[in-house]
């Protein structure tokens, strides 16, 4: 698999640093292995969820984090002593799932429900950046 690399772009693109680490961390080997499934639902223009399927775990064994524009899901589990399995189809592995988001998205609520983990998130956009009708004066001449 090729690499690419965007050193030589760092002293060209002024203030696109993050846009330029996101590609190298996009682009960088995906260590999770799919573990756990996850679904992205966008609800609206404005909201998202992530449902995960994290059956086995207890809601104190899941941590989430969200770091800047980073949301971070981690599962730990206590290994169970004395248990003798003939056979393990079920997975019991400690997991760590990140996430991207995009500028003004954050986390507003999480739940569990029947295995799965939802993930609610809301994009809030200032009112500094949103859109803004201006309006047309009749005259704007200047008399001399």
């Amino acid at each position: 698999m090729r690499t690419v690399d965007f050193t030589p772009l760092y002293r060209n693109a002024i203030g696109f640093d993050r846009l330029l680490n996101m590609m190298e961390t996009t682009s960088a080997k995906n260590t999770s292995g799919g573990y756990p499934p996850y679904n992205i639902e966008q609800q609206d223009e404005n909201h998202y969820r992530i449902t995960m399927a994290v059956a086995g775990f207890a809601e104190e064994q899941l941590d989430l984090t969200q770091k800047e524009n980073m949301l971070i899901v981690k599962g730990e589990r206590q290994a169970e002593e004395g248990k003798n399995y003939v056979y393990q189809g079920i997975a019991e592995r400690d997991f760590e799932r990140k996430f991207q988001l995009a500028d003004y998205v954050k986390v507003i609520g999480a739940s569990m429900e029947n295995g799965l983990l939802h993930i609610d998130l809301e994009r809030e956009i200032p009112e500094a950046m949103q859109p803004r009708k201006i309006t047309i004066n009749g005259s704007n001449l200047i008399e001399s």
